[in-house]
């Protein structure tokens, strides 16, 4: 879950931005805040680094996380360090175990997802994925129990379906949100 998106509330009461457990006196000091990409931690146990801001137009999420741990890893920068082109919303990359299409065998490899697009790589370092999957063509995304792992979900595609597992129920159960998530835009025509 290192770079998957993430919603945390951000709430303005008597003229102070409130985020996390830190309070902001204008919006200029959160942004010079957020510059100095500030580590989260959430309920769910993962660090993450806020790295760039959002693409201004997003569906309202329907849950928030709330904030566990909060401060700033670097100081001195502004808001024009700021990336200025924002990934796009809903990205999410890490280690997966993939069951093979021929050779039933488990392999861990490195998976990426970016608009609708899921490619999986030999590992992190490779820079040609072994395939990229088009989510466009994707009609499901669910839990799957017929193989004999924990944690392991499936993508039902016409010419096949893919079998992954997660290390864990927290990291599967993520995955499959925010793919669910995707194909519900493609499905929105979005």
């Amino acid at each position: 879950a290192k770079d998957s998106v993430k919603h945390f509330h951000v709430t303005r009461r008597d003229n102070v931005y409130i985020f996390g457990f830190n309070k902001f006196p204008s919006l200029q000091d959160f942004i010079s805040h957020f510059a100095n990409l500030p580590l989260l931690g959430s309920d769910a146990g993962t660090l993450i680094v806020l790295k760039s801001p959002y693409p201004w137009r997003v569906e309202e999420p329907s849950i928030y996380e709330s904030v566990r741990v909060h401060t700033a890893i670097q100081t001195g920068r502004t808001k024009d360090d700021l990336v200025p082109k924002a990934p796009s919303l809903g990205t999410k990359e890490g280690y997966l175990v993939k069951q093979g299409a021929i050779v039933k065998n488990w392999k861990q490899r490195w998976f990426t997802l970016h608009r609708y697009e899921l490619k999986y790589f030999k590992d992190k370092m490779c820079e040609e994925p072994i395939r990229t999957l088009d989510l466009t063509s994707c009609s499901a995304v669910q839990f799957d129990y017929s193989q004999d792992k924990v944690n392991c979900f499936c993508l039902v595609f016409p010419e096949r379906t893919f079998y992954v597992c997660a290390k864990t129920g927290v990291e599967a159960d993520e995955w499959i949100r925010i793919l669910q998530w995707k194909l519900s835009q493609i499905r929105k025509g979005r």
